[in-house]
């Protein structure tokens, strides 16, 4: 792809305890493994067919058929419920969390060529605590790129360290907010405002995460993170689990089973020859 990329490196740890060291101190951390060809492109082609589809967990783009993203689809697809089991996943978050774990959401996350829209910057920490009762911010995101992410075609970007600060800019208000595409849409119903989001920003620095497809990185949920409009010719497609502790469940969670599970049981990890992530160094 021509588009440059940042000429900073992401840094590469050797163990896995190397990058959990690595995420509880900046609150985020590259793994030190990273998917194959052959992996990414058989997730590649399945989670296209799956955006293609027209049922409830594909959310398009505002005013286009476009998908922008898929939800829960390791629930309702083999290669995804085979993904969430790698024994590299599950032993990743385990590592950073320091207990079992399951899969407390799967999405994936589409920026189309010249047409995937921004996320605004949030925390996703305050959608699971205000609309799900999650407890704690014990869970932790593990992304894998799907596609090469550079700088032209919006790729996630973390504002280290700010997991400490507590969740920002939360509304006041005493009931949920609304109907849960409030919540996977360009418009958000909980952001962290322009102004503070540069405050941050000079003060911690920024952290996009780019690379090659096939790369994988970590992130807790009270990171606050955005990401921008693709302005490229190339498509940013970002697969995203969310493993949460097992004691860390919400009590009674409302929004639909395909952005909240309500399947607790510690997953068992597995291996399948069709995804082998190979590792660093």
């Amino acid at each position: 792809m021509s588009a440059p990329t940042p000429t900073t490196p992401t840094p590469v740890h050797g163990t896995v305890r190397d990058a959990a060291d690595h995420y509880h101190r900046h609150g985020w951390c590259p793994a030190p493994f990273v998917f194959g060809e052959e992996s990414v492109a058989a997730l590649r082609s399945r989670v296209a067919a799956l955006g293609r589809q027209e049922r409830p967990e594909v959310v398009t783009e505002l005013g286009s058929g476009t998908a922008r993203a898929v939800h829960g689809c390791h629930t309702w697809d083999e290669l995804c419920a085979a993904l969430v089991r790698l024994p590299e996943l599950v032993g990743l978050a385990e590592a950073i969390l320091g207990r079992e774990v399951y899969v407390y959401q799967f999405k994936v996350n589409f920026k189309p060529p010249r047409e995937g829209a921004a996320w605004p910057w949030h925390q996703d920490y305050a959608f699971w605590s205000e609309e799900d009762g999650m407890p704690s911010p014990d869970a932790v995101n593990i992304a894998v790129a799907l596609d090469d992410a550079h700088a032209g075609n919006g790729p996630l970007t973390l504002l280290p360290g700010t997991h400490r600060l507590g969740l920002l800019d939360l509304p006041e208000r005493t009931t949920r907010s609304g109907h849960w595409r409030d919540h996977v849409s360009a418009d958000l119903a909980y952001t962290v405002t322009p102004e503070r989001a540069a405050r941050l920003s000079a003060e911690h620095g920024t952290r996009a995460l780019v690379g090659p497809a096939g790369s994988v990185h970590a992130f807790h949920p009270s990171i606050v993170h955005s990401s921008t409009d693709n302005l490229s010719d190339d498509r940013r497609a970002l697969l995203l689990i969310t493993y949460n502790a097992v004691d860390n469940a919400p009590p009674a969670p409302t929004r639909p089973a395909f952005l909240v599970a309500r399947d607790t049981a510690a997953v068992r990890p597995l291996d399948d020859p069709r995804l082998t992530p190979r590792p660093l160094g």
